[in-house]
């Protein structure tokens, strides 16, 4: 009788402890900082005996001096930063996904053990690019809603991420946007709404909830998700400058080493591949597990011509994370080095990895549209990115639905396309070089050496397959003619001042609208934006 006591005590306490985690979660103000009340709030449960990481903690009867708790384990360590909205390592996710599932087991009924449950599913689906994880996280979500119907924030919020990571950016909005019509100033439902509008080709409403995140909520991971919304808008300088406070202000390894391989994604985007490198290297200096910076630094190597260093990095982050664009990379290194049997191996491991994923309820459909475009079938690749974008009108599906109707042979219809890419803002090397392909076959002649210039200027190795095809395509069109643009009779019109010169009669201006300005490596004039909030040490 005293053991059953004594073990009902301490469920006692662990649930105790656990309803007080999560009430002072939601407890703590905007402006206080909720990961700090958090780490409080961790800390009172560990010292009142939960069991963390498989040690059970026993309170102190009172004799003698009180020892101090110990350090956070594993699972401790992954709880603070899945609640907390950053990145956390699997090792510690995995300890947490086995804490928190032998809880549920004997307090079926405990909605926020549920909620954790599911988000670390979620985050362990994430980070080792698992889609098998995430119809687990949607049964520990929805089962922590079964418990709790009414205003369940925290699980409508974590299936507003899941959303997010199976592609079904409209259904993360919707939820995303539920939770803030009645609790606007809880932070912690803007980076899923964030991304929805991200992948929704919404920049202005992610800009706007950029702002009021900021407001609420300071710190690494608030900075980074800022400097993607900003370097979605082409505003890269305040991507960088976000990006740099972001790594100065890291509280763990794990999410110095997010901002750092954001950080060189950007770099290698504007055509700064030994930048790009540096930064990569740095990421996987601060936290080994950082895969994501292993297919960085592939990418890098590839445009420093480093191919045989590249292809051992690309494998190594495949065996960890085979993301689907990944594996797209890989295939298209080898074929650029004439290696087709190989490209070819790669491809097929794409579409079985693109089918398991579509089992799981992840839409692959832009990086297989991508694909089919170029090395497949163009006609159901039309088909495919048609209704990927009448989903998800972003410029990316935009560009790549554009450059699949090219393919298909419809070049005028697939230009619309490609120029509303182009104009959205987005700085893309491969969105210039798609633009101007069609228009260099539409005979339009400056347009089209205009928009190469602009590729490779952006980043003259955006691709080891295009951006070879892009220099010779340059270099066949040659220099202008002399003279400016002719009039409707031939005659050599007087060009405007400050303008260059067009004279090769393939009607440069006129093909390409709006976008010759915006493509350009300058960039257009942008609309006001929200500036980084000074960062906050609290994480």
């Amino acid at each position: 009788m005293e053991i059953a006591k004594t073990e009902h005590d301490a469920d006692a306490a662990r649930r105790a402890a656990w309803q007080s985690t999560a009430a002072a979660a939601q407890r703590t103000s905007p402006r206080s900082g909720p990961r700090r009340a958090l780490k409080r709030a961790v800390l009172v449960a560990l010292a009142a005996g939960v069991l963390v990481g498989g040690v059970l903690l026993i309170m102190p009867d009172g004799r003698g001096p009180k020892a101090p708790p110990p350090a956070p384990g594993p699972a401790a360590r992954a709880l603070t930063a899945v609640t907390g909205g950053a990145p956390a390592s699997v090792a510690d996710v995995t300890a947490l996904i086995t804490d928190r599932a032998a809880w549920v087991r004997t307090h079926p009924n405990d909605e926020a053990s549920w909620t954790v449950l599911g988000s670390a599913y979620l985050e362990r689906g994430v980070r080792g690019a698992d889609s098998s994880y995430y119809p687990r996280a949607e049964w520990a979500l929805k089962r922590s809603l079964q418990v709790r119907p009414k205003d369940n924030l925290d699980a409508e919020t974590g299936l507003a991420a899941l959303a997010n990571a199976r592609h079904d950016y409209a259904a993360a909005r919707t939820l995303a946007e539920s939770v803030r019509a009645r609790k606007a100033d809880r932070w912690t439902l803007y980076p899923p709404l964030i991304e929805a509008y991200n992948g929704l080709g919404d920049p202005k409403a992610a800009a706007k909830a950029v702002e009021q995140m900021l407001e609420l909520r300071s710190g690494t991971p608030a900075l980074t998700q800022a400097a993607e919304v900003y370097r979605q808008h082409g505003w890269r300088e305040d991507a960088l400058v976000a990006l740099d406070e972001a790594v100065a202000h890291a509280t763990s390894p794990v999410q110095k080493a997010a901002a750092l391989v954001a950080a060189g994604d950007l770099a290698w985007e504007r055509g700064e591949p030994d930048v790009a490198l540096a930064h990569y290297e740095a990421a996987l200096h601060a936290d080994p597990g950082a895969h994501t910076a292993l297919a960085g630094r592939a990418r890098a190597k590839v445009a420093l011509g480093r191919k045989a260093d590249a292809q051992r990095d690309y494998l190594a982050a495949v065996a960890v994370l085979p993301r689907p664009e990944y594996l797209l990379e890989l295939g298209e290194l080898y074929e650029s080095q004439g290696l087709d049997g190989d490209a070819r191996t790669w491809f097929d491991k794409l579409r079985e990895l693109a089918a398991r994923d579509g089992s799981n309820g992840v839409d692959d459909a832009l990086v297989l549209g991508r694909f089919e475009a170029d090395h497949g079938a163009a006609h159901a690749a039309v088909d495919r990115l048609e209704a990927e974008w009448k989903a998800h009108p972003s410029a990316a599906s935009e560009d790549a639905l554009g450059w699949a109707m090219y393919r298909a042979g419809e070049p005028e219809e697939g230009l619309a396309h490609v120029r509303k890419a182009t104009d959205s803002g987005v700085r893309s090397a491969l969105f210039s070089y798609h633009q101007a392909t069609i228009e260099r076959d539409l005979g339009q002649s400056g347009a089209a050496r205009r928009h190469l210039q602009d590729a490779l200027r952006t980043n003259p190795h955006f691709s080891p397959v295009l951006a070879p095809k892009a220099t010779e395509a340059l270099a066949a069109l040659g220099e202008p003619a002399d003279g400016g643009p002719r009039d409707m009779y031939g005659h050599v019109a007087a060009a405007p001042s400050g303008s260059g010169g067009g004279g090769d009669g393939g009607g440069g201006s006129a093909s390409s609208g709006s976008s010759s300005g915006q493509s350009s490596s300058q960039g257009s004039k942008r609309p006001a934006k929200p500036r980084p909030a000074k960062p906050s040490r609290r994480g």
